[in-house]
């Protein structure tokens, strides 16, 4: 095949705005794609009113996604080109429709006897919404009815001359295990983004694709209401770079409804002129009185809700998520962030005097460490944060596994193999800080202090140095502190007053620390406030906790070294 194209579409910012195709490359075999179409476009929508057939109640978006997952086999060799696609569209774009049709469509264009198809939900409930539509297209057409044997107790469509299987299940690991499906289409992949082992379970599920050249498999979902998370954020990374045209991978087809960071800066996604952005479905599937409805709903019911609905119905990635017993440090978190960001080395280089916080380390815990340093010049307050977890955390808290590897896939956490390791790494930290003349002191829990104190007295570190912090109440002017000076440095206010006089607190932008920060719970104590781990539920807080150890120290306006060479008379 001498054909050459690309799936990327670097242009996709000014097409999604004008409504035009994203998927930049024409189907490489039209003939094909055009019988794909032919065939999905006479199915019947028997849950619309007038019952039209696909074709008749579809937008031109869905004939282009169609023709181009059909469209990109071979018909003289049988091998699909393009193989793995990605769909993103907001809810109510008739995701699970789409689910019914191509699949359906492929049952019957499939030339491989006995071969499997599969829909991989992750819940029953998912399974059946496209399941559904399914044996509803077969029911309103004589012709498919006699071709097609329906069994609704286990889900599945075979096909009487080829023996072939469609088969729609809830996921989990017996499921796919062993299967040798030709055609997989995985709904609602966020979902799997919050369980630990779904990346085994998906290589499980796909895996026939080795030794069928013809198949493909297809990952759709909606935005999640939570920050992008394992699996998921994976293939949503890379996803993207495809998209952009940053990786070459023409075997690979992103279409991703969302909208362009400039409109997204400029706050234009919550003006709801604009949500056919990213519902192409907007008018037909997508009822535009409804999402008005839901929108003005949203609005009234806080800042969370809102950003779950910004999540679900106009595909906005969540970044933060924000409660209403949040930290007041979380409204300005992001917008502190310093880009790029600082490493311990930069820190190092560019403050005068450092503080470093410790926190957490139980066996089904963090281990967090921070280091604030206040910059020569300006006496800016920067942080660089890092943590440190054992193996078995991930089996004992499976509910956040994923984000875990992805916080150590982004080199923001270490998983250590050995007890103690954890202390040791956090002790040569510090160590390197105190050999540079730049460590003023190290702030701990008192309660958990034992074996941090071991190890940084084995790594030559001054008793004198670390520093018992007291907990709870006691902590609150740390905690208001370091939402002030985020305040500050997100170019806003705090109950009127001006930005703190000695400088701002900013931080690496860091994804662990913005979980982290999202997990904050408040709880007033008298005139303080306290967060704690206990009313901050699975979520870990550890990082952040060390973090405000770090500001309770450098609160204190410690004196900076003298520097090598600078005589103090």
């Amino acid at each position: 095949m001498n054909i050459e194209w690309s799936t990327a579409c670097p242009d996709w910012e000014t097409r999604i705005v004008r409504r035009e195709s994203l998927i930049a490359c024409p189907p490489l075999f039209p003939a094909v794609a055009d019988e794909a179409w032919a065939l999905c476009s006479e199915f019947r929508l028997t849950d619309v009113m007038g019952q039209p057939l696909l074709g008749e109640a579809s937008l031109p978006w869905l004939r282009d996604f169609v023709q181009a997952v059909f469209g990109a086999e071979d018909p003289d060799t049988g091998r699909r080109h393009i193989n793995e696609f990605m769909l993103m569209v907001s809810k109510k774009n008739a995701k699970s429709t789409i689910a019914a049709a191509i699949m359906l469509c492929a049952l019957l264009m499939n030339w491989r006897q006995s071969a499997e198809l599969l829909i991989l939900s992750p819940t029953k409930e998912i399974a059946d919404n496209s399941y559904k539509p399914i044996r509803d297209f077969i029911k309103a057409d004589d012709e498919l009815s006699a071709m097609l044997k329906v069994q609704d107790y286990f889900r599945t469509i075979t096909h009487l001359d080829t023996g072939a299987t469609l088969k729609v299940v809830a996921a989990d690991s017996d499921t796919v295990s062993g299967k040798k499906a030709s055609f997989v289409f995985v709904d609602e992949l966020h979902e799997f983004g919050k369980q630990a082992k779904a990346s085994n379970m998906l290589l499980e599920a796909t895996g026939g694709l080795a030794s069928r050249p013809e198949g493909f498999v297809i990952y759709a979902t909606t935005q999640s209401a939570e920050p992008p998370a394992g699996v998921f954020k994976a293939k949503l990374d890379y996803a993207r770079k495809v998209r952009d045209g940053r990786v070459a991978d023409r075997k690979f087809l992103p279409v991703i409804y969302e909208f362009p960071q400039g409109m997204l800066k400029s706050k234009a996604h919550e003006d709801l002129n604009n949500a056919y952005v990213t519902n192409p479905n907007w008018g037909a599937s997508v009822d535009i009185e409804r999402i008005t409805q839901l929108h003005s709903q949203a609005k009234e019911g806080g800042e969370q809700e809102f950003k779950e609905f910004l999540a679900k119905h106009l595909n906005v990635e969540i970044g933060l998520a924000l409660r209403s017993d949040r930290w007041a440090g979380a409204d300005f978190w992001e917008a502190a962030a310093l880009a790029p960001r600082v490493s311990l080395e930069e820190l190092m280089a560019r403050c005068e005097v450092i503080d470093f916080g410790i926190d957490g380390g139980g066996l089904d815990d963090l281990l967090g460490g921070a280091a604030v340093g206040r910059e020569r010049g300006t006496r800016n307050w920067l942080a660089w944060t890092h943590a440190w977890a054992h193996p078995s955390v991930l089996e004992r808290r499976k509910e956040i596994a994923p984000r875990l590897l992805d916080f150590q896939r982004d080199g923001d956490l270490t998983i250590v193999q050995q007890i103690g390791d954890d202390v040791r790494d956090v002790a040569d930290i510090v160590s390197t800080i105190y050999q540079a003349q730049l460590l003023d002191k190290v702030g701990a829990d008192p309660a958990g202090i034992g074996g941090v104190l071991d190890a940084l007295a084995e790594a030559g570190i001054p008793e004198d140095k670390v520093i018992g912090i007291s907990q709870g109440w006691k902590l609150s002017g740390a905690i208001k502190t370091a939402e002030r000076r985020l305040a500050a440095a997100s170019g806003s206010k705090v109950d009127g007053d001006n930005a703190p006089p000695d400088g701002v607190l900013m931080h690496g932008g860091q994804p662990m620390m913005a979980w982290c920060v999202g997990n904050a719970r408040v709880v007033p104590v008298g005139n303080a406030v306290n967060i704690t781990k206990q009313a901050s539920g699975t979520g870990k807080i550890d990082p952040l906790m060390a973090l405000f150890n770090a500001v309770t120290l450098m609160s204190l306006n410690p004196q900076a070294a003298p520097q090598p060479g600078i005589v103090i008379l």
